[in-house]
């Protein structure tokens, strides 16, 4: 049974800096991603067997003290908050070393990638930038999980970001966990691709600080977001009364 009661959850930013070198993935959880997590099973499994778990909504925090969680996380840790740590921890390192390192982000389309690339170059000039854009269906066939996992493995990327919305990108990752020969640190994040590339506009920084990004959002685009947060939050909600 999936219940957040039960989970390891990440307990504050400053704990990203003690998450341990190596293959690790990197996943995130907020109302919605719990919901979706109660109804399909390998989702669950993505979440839960995961490296690190950083709870990306203030609903998230709120429902572990209510509940009395193993886990009492003490601030939201957002997907933003994961890149930003993550890219500046590795723009240092190129800074400071003799060879370049390199960050790959596979998901989206090329358009966005594309952008990406462009702002990295001003923000991150010692990283080194490579991108794929996956086929744009709701399943990939045989063929095209093993083009992904050859590109993946042929980049053998320092930074790995995955970013083809949730639950595709989690389960996608978990499921070929085990065929990724990588070294380095991976990251399910997939709205933050759009943030940085400047196609999505995020919340301001006051929206932020008082956890109310998701109202921003569904402000901002009601018809796609009012079923996530407005009937999704009173169901998690309910998920939590019964936990």
């Amino acid at each position: 049974m999936f219940r957040l009661k039960d989970l390891n959850i990440l307990g504050s930013k400053a704990e990203l800096a003690s998450l341990p070198e190596g293959k690790l993935l990197i996943n995130t959880i907020n109302a919605h991603s719990f919901n979706t997590a109660k109804k399909d099973k390998l989702f669950a499994e993505a979440l839960t067997n995961g490296d690190a778990l950083i709870p990306d909504g203030v609903s998230i925090v709120k429902a572990c003290r209510w509940i009395k969680a193993k886990s009492q996380p003490k601030e939201r840790i957002a997907g933003w908050d994961l890149f930003e740590f993550e890219m500046n921890k590795l723009e240092q390192l190129g800074v400071s070393g003799s060879s370049q390192r390199t960050v790959m982000f596979m998901g989206s389309s090329q358009k966005v990638l594309d952008l990406i690339v462009k702002r990295a170059a001003e923000v991150y000039p010692h990283l080194k930038v490579v991108t794929y854009s996956p086929p744009y269906k709701p399943e990939f066939s045989d063929e095209d999980n093993k083009a992904v996992i050859e590109a993946i493995n042929a980049t053998d990327p320092d930074l790995l970001w995955i970013g083809m919305t949730a639950p595709k990108q989690e389960k996608w990752t978990y499921t070929h966990w085990k065929e990724l020969n990588i070294h380095c640190h991976v990251g399910t994040i997939g709205a933050v691709f759009d943030f940085f590339a400047g196609t999505v506009e995020r919340a301001p920084m006051w929206w932020q600080r008082h956890g109310l990004e998701w109202l921003y959002r569904l402000l901002k685009e009601p018809k796609r977001m009012w079923r996530r947060y407005i009937i999704g939050n009173a169901l998690f909600l309910w998920n939590m009364t019964k936990e």
